[in-house]
């Protein structure tokens, strides 16, 4: 190799070296002017306390009077959005104790699978033992809320595809 070759690849090491203190800068800049914008959205924030939760929980269920707590409309439960159908007291009365009903109802899964997910609640999350409750709660998610059968999208059909030219 000739002198030249040897110069032009310790430029080209140099310039890379150079692109990635360049990017590591920027990223750090961008991190620091993001602080001093707004450090209130700063991943150091802490999460609000229980008793904080607790009082936004029970403010927004003040605000439904008693009769309209447990109000069906159209076949849907008013305050959780679940269908109506047998079982659903049960799944109102245990599930969304602890979390929404729209995590319950987006994990479709089969009977084996709920209960798996319930045996789980109680060994690692302090869910109470559900007696009869249980199959009357897994029979009203299977029914209503299903497996899906398709995946994210529904495969693409009637396309036409070209060639791209060179």
């Amino acid at each position: 190799m000739d002198n030249s070759e040897n110069v032009r690849k310790a430029i080209k090491q140099v310039s890379r070296l150079m692109a990635v203190i360049f990017m590591a800068f920027v990223i750090i800049a961008g991190m620091l002017v993001y602080l001093m914008v707004d450090p209130t959205l700063s991943a150091f924030k802490s999460a609000p306390s229980t008793e904080e939760y607790v009082s936004v929980q029970e403010s927004s269920e003040e605000q439904l009077s008693e009769e309209d707590f447990d109000k069906i409309e159209n076949g849907i439960h008013v305050r959780t959005g679940l269908l109506e159908a047998e079982g659903l007291m049960e799944v109102v009365n245990n599930c969304t104790n602890c979390h929404s009903a729209k995590l319950v109802t987006q994990n479709r899964m089969n009977k084996e699978r709920w209960i798996a997910t319930i045996r789980w609640m109680q060994e690692t999350q302090n869910l109470w033992d559900l007696g009869n409750n249980e199959e009357i709660i897994v029979n009203y998610l299977v029914t209503n809320y299903p497996v899906k059968k398709k995946g994210r999208r529904e495969i693409l059909s009637n396309i036409e595809w070209y060639e791209l030219q060179e």
